[in-house]
């Protein structure tokens, strides 16, 4: 391949990991804000999400460029595609970091945040199902990528409790709605998180193996045989 050729697919693969970064740290970031309830905390968490959109639009452009110019061997195009595919969901994971933090602000409103129930574990679990699928792309690591999807089923686990402990506090407690819609919500944006860091773990393994494994059990039979 010509050299200029590998290099600006090299910038489209170091702009994506760099995507993955500051994806990853946001969240990260979002939580500690809940958590230790710092306004200001979750008011940069917000500001950093725009770094992340523009970072999209860079990678988009770059993909598309290179696809009308260069005319991709498959292998390169699957790489091209992955990359589009896969800065849009950590444009959408900034998005839901972004949400967690007004979120937290609102809820620092109502006073003291006395319980967050399964959140705290909930975000911890998502951050790594990100950190996983990151470092499958980065090391192209096909057994990481394959566990990923298997994170994501305790995390769908947490927030299905979270919701319903949370209706039932409200059902017990009725001047608890405004914080337990907030958690509600919370919870839900995790849950997401984590089914975009699963599609950036399926993207990888149709990176590395050329087969679309999405809405199939491929990563279930996978499990089990390791």
């Amino acid at each position: 391949m010509n050299p200029y050729f590998q290099g600006e697919l090299n910038d489209v693969r170091s702009k994506l990991v760099l995507m993955g970064e500051k994806s990853i740290e946001i969240v990260r970031l979002a939580l500690e804000a809940l958590v230790t309830e710092e306004t200001e905390l979750a008011k940069q968490v917000i500001e950093m999400d725009d770094e992340i959109d523009l970072l999209e639009k860079q990678i988009d452009s770059d993909c598309i460029r290179y696809i009308s110019l260069r005319a991709p061997v498959a292998s390169d195009l699957r790489l091209l595609a992955v990359s589009m595919k896969a800065c849009h969901d950590l444009e959408r994971v900034g998005d839901e970091a972004s949400s967690v933090s007004k979120r937290a602000i609102r809820l620092m409103r109502f006073g003291p945040i006395n319980d967050l129930f399964g959140i705290k574990p909930m975000g911890d679990l998502v951050v790594k199902q990100l950190r996983e699928a990151l470092n499958s792309f980065i090391n192209e690591d096909l057994k990481k990528a394959f566990q990923v999807p298997l994170k994501d089923r305790k995390v769908d686990d947490i927030n299905r409790d979270n919701f319903q402990i949370l209706t039932d506090m409200v059902k017990s407690n009725p001047n608890s709605v405004d914080q337990a819609f907030e958690l509600i919500f919370i919870s839900k944006s995790l849950e997401r998180i984590g089914d975009h860091a699963t599609n950036i773990a399926e993207d990888v393994i149709f990176l590395l193996e050329g087969d679309d494994i999405r809405h199939t059990d491929v990563t279930k039979r996978s499990a089990e045989s390791t």
